[in-house]
C-alpha cells in the first residue's frame, strides 16, 4: 500500500481516486468535477453550469464553491449563483439549449441547480416547463433541493418530493455521503437517457455529516456504450428523445 508523503487540504478537490474524507457540502463540490472526468474518459468534451440561491442546509454550498474556484474552472465548471431560485433555474434551462445554435464550444453542458424547499416550491413552473422540453444528449441537469423535514431552520417542515413528482421529474435520496457522489453520477446519466431533469434531496444529516467516501468518476459506468445504444431515436431541438430506438437489448 503506497501512504502519500504530503496532504494538503485540496486533496479532496485535487484526488480524482481513492479515498477521501469528505463533508456532505464537499461531496457536492466535488461531484461536478467527477462528471468531468467521467465525460472525458468518454471522449466527451463537456462543460459545467452551478447556479441557485442559498438556504439551509445548502447555506454554505454557494461559499464552497467560490473557495474552490480554480479546481472548477480546471473542470470547465462555471458557478454563477442566481439572484433568486427562478433564475437560476431558467439560466440552468439555457444549458440545455445547446442544439438551438451553431458552433457551440462544448459538446454538452451538464448543470446542478441548488435551492432550499420553498425555493424549489416558487420555482416549480420553470421546472415543469423546463422538465418537458427536455435536456441535451450530453447535457443533463441535476436539481438540489435542501429540505428541513424537522422545520429546524424554517417557518415550515418541508419535503421535495411532491413538487417533484407534480413536475414529474424522478427523486433520487442519497443516504450518505458516498451515495451523494454516487446518486449524483447516476442522476445526471439517468437525465441524459431519459431527456428529464432528475431531483435530488439534500438533508441537514447527510449534507451536514463527513464521512471517508471512495471516489471513483468511473463508478460502475459503461460510459457511452449502453446508453448511447439505447438512446431513443430523434429529439427535439432542446435534444429531448422523442421515440424508442427498438435496437436497445
Amino acid at each position: 500500500m503506497t501512504v502519500a508523503t504530503t496532504v494538503t487540504l485540496d486533496d479532496k478537490y485535487v484526488q480524482d481516486q481513492g479515498r477521501l474524507y469528505l463533508t456532505g457540502i464537499q461531496a457536492l463540490v466535488k461531484l461536478p468535477m467527477l462528471q468531468h472526468l467521467r465525460d472525458q474518459a468518454a471522449g466527451l468534451d463537456t462543460g459545467g453550469f452551478i447556479s441557485g440561491y442559498r438556504g439551509s442546509p445548502l447555506g454554505g454550498l454557494d461559499k464552497e464553491l467560490w473557495r474552490a474556484g480554480p479546481h472548477l474552472e480546471r473542470h470547465a465548471i462555471r458557478f454563477q449563483p442566481g439572484l433568486n431560485e427562478d433564475l437560476a433555474a431558467t439560466a440552468v434551462w439555457g444549458t440545455q439549449q445547446i442544439g438551438l445554435f451553431r458552433g457551440p464550444t462544448h459538446d454538452g453542458v451538464f448543470a446542478l441547480w441548488y435551492g432550499k424547499g420553498p425555493g424549489l416550491d416558487r420555482s416549480v413552473d420553470v421546472f415543469k416547463h423546463a422538465n418537458s422540453a427536455g435536456t441535451a444528449p450530453h447535457g443533463g441537469v441535476l436539481v438540489l433541493a435542501g429540505d428541513d423535514h424537522g422545520a429546524k431552520s424554517s417557518t415550515l417542515a418541508h419535503q421535495s418530493e411532491q413538487v417533484f413528482m407534480a413536475a414529474q421529474m424522478p427523486v433520487l435520496n442519497p443516504a450518505g455521503v458516498q451515495e451523494v457522489l454516487d446518486f449524483g453520477l447516476f442522476g445526471w446519466a439517468l437525465s441524459r437517457f431519459s431527456g428529464l431533469w432528475v431531483g435530488m434531496k439534500a438533508i441537514s444529516e447527510t449534507v451536514e455529516s463527513s464521512a471517508s467516501v471512495n471516489v471513483d468518476p468511473g463508478i460502475r459506468s459503461s460510459s457511452r456504450l449502453r446508453i448511447s445504444k439505447c438512446r431513443r431515436a430523434g429529439s427535439t431541438s432542446a435534444g429531448r428523445t422523442s421515440s424508442w430506438n427498438r435496437n436497445c437489448g
